[in-house]
């Protein structure tokens, strides 16, 4: 990649990209898959619902605990592993006999893709030099962010012409070709001690099923009784989490870390992003489908262009980072951002399909923008000894907002039509009734409202960090 960078550096970026969109394309290939999972399993959605959700609890609750397991035993040699169970585990999703064992092993991909996610970051600042790490951010942002919305384009693409059985057994090859260069070029770090905090998974588990239960029993037309009740567990769980996490020797979220201004900053913003984004895409997909009356395939591949776009500059965009620093080039990228989800907040029932894509191209220059910088930024804030653990946190708060967009989404679908209806579009197998238009787009509207508020909170965040607070903190800054 540069003559600075160690020896075999492009094939561990291509690992590293390949390995990480792997856990991020199954995060929501899914999404479209609902509908012939149900038929092909002889289930429900309330049921197939935990598919998707048990996928983004788990990395969610392990992925900071696995970065540290990096620091400790190698993050080289963790990654590997994660690939071989990601791997494993999709197989046997793919020919799982009932929805219990497909939630299972669901269970089990998410666990190694943790083990991908948490040390990915962590092996970049490794590998390469800090001058270039943006442009190597850069990169890998192809497999993070990017990975999640190219999940639902493939999703509809091949449960359009193959068997739902197929978006979990495409893995198998590509994750064999990547274990096998994984394990001849990835090496292991220095190692530190780290002990697991086992109250933190219990107490963070339980909080994050809870509420992820909460927004399912909307969905599914439970008593405001049972509904509360999850919540407040769910909100008591997290007061408890925290005060555990205080005291813990290796917390799942390390609160100290956000006594560095510049990194907790960092951090914030990338939590908001992604609890603000991800719903977009999932709010779109219900648009084209319920409104427009688009099948998954076709709903999917609208959003084509942005994730294209995205693809093409998140490596120059971090190039450009690494030469003026990531505040300005974070900040406006969600800037961008934003003035895409105000376009869709326009959106009629007989809207042009070019205002998507306009909406997407944009998102998507934002996107590229954003992602190698904020991740730059983050890294260079963390001590050498704890990227692992940095990187593990940052994904961790990037989980728990991608897990908190879905739950909004179906929250505003089933709250803004009957329940039975709100199935059939996020299912993609069936268009709203013409009487069902005005209040749907209207609860779309809200939704996409907040969105953008969610994203103003992020932009604010990356624009208060500043060059100063960094190089007061970190003797490898170069910010501005």
């Amino acid at each position: 990649m540069e003559s600075n960078a160690p020896s075999h550096s492009n094939i561990i970026l291509t690992v590293l990209i390949i390995g990480t969109m792997m856990s991020a394309v199954d995060s929501t290939i899914v999404l479209l898959a609902l509908a012939k999972i149900n038929g092909a399993l002889l289930t429900n959605f309330a049921s197939s619902i935990w598919v998707i959700l048990i996928y983004l609890m788990v990395i969610a609750i392990f992925t900071t605990q696995l970065g540290s397991v990096g620091d400790t035993l190698g993050r080289g040699r963790i990654f590997s592993l994660g690939i071989a169970i990601f791997t494993i585990a999709s197989v046997i999703c793919g020919l799982s006999p009932n929805i219990n064992v497909l939630i299972a092993m669901r269970a089990v991909q998410a666990f190694g893709a943790a083990m991908l996610q948490s040390n990915s970051s962590a092996i970049v600042a490794d590998t390469f030099h800090p001058q270039v790490r943006g442009k190597a951010f850069g990169y890998t942002t192809l497999g993070w962010n990017v990975g999640g919305t190219l999940g639902i384009v493939l999703g509809g693409v091949i449960t359009f012409y193959l068997p739902w059985n197929y978006i979990f057994l495409i893995n198998a090859p590509i994750g064999l070709i990547a274990f096998i260069f994984s394990v001849k070029y990835i090496k292991d770090s220095r190692k530190v001690k780290h002990v697991f905090d086992f109250p933190g998974i219990i107490t963070l588990a339980i909080s994050l099923f809870s509420l992820s239960y909460s927004g399912v029993e909307i969905a599914s037309g439970a008593s405001n009784g049972t509904i509360l009740s999850y919540l407040a567990v769910g909100l008591v769980s997290i007061v408890i989490f925290l005060l555990i996490e205080r005291r813990s020797k290796n917390p799942i979220i390390d609160l100290t870390a956000f006594k560095s201004k510049y990194l907790s900053y960092s951090l914030l913003a990338t939590f908001l992003q992604a609890t603000g984004y991800l719903s977009v895409i999932f709010l779109l997909i219900l648009y084209l489908q319920g409104v427009r009356g688009l099948q998954p395939l076709y709903a999917a591949l609208i959003l084509v262009p942005g994730y294209v776009i995205a693809s093409f500059l998140s490596p120059k965009m971090g190039k450009v980072a690494d030469k003026f620093g990531s505040r300005t080039m974070a900040t406006l990228g969600i800037a961008l951002m934003i003035v895409a989800v105000l376009i869709y907040t326009q959106l009629q029932t007989d809207s042009s399909y070019y205002e998507v894509v306009l909406g997407s191209l944009i998102a998507g220059v934002g996107g590229s923008m954003f992602w190698p910088s904020n991740n730059r930024a983050v890294m260079a804030a963390a001590q050498a000894k704890a990227f692992g653990s940095i990187s593990g946190l940052q994904r961790t708060l990037a989980n728990i907002g991608t897990l908190l967009s879905f739950v909004i989404t179906i929250t505003v679908a089933t709250l803004a039509v009957p329940r039975y209806v709100s199935y059939e579009v996020f299912l993609g197998v069936g268009k709203l009734n013409p009487s069902y238009f005005a209040s749907f787009l209207g609860g779309l509207r809200i939704a996409f409202t907040a969105s953008a508020l969610i994203l103003l909170a992020a932009g604010i965040f990356s624009m208060l960090r500043s060059g100063k607070q960094l190089r007061s903190q970190s003797p490898q800054a170069e910010e501005s």
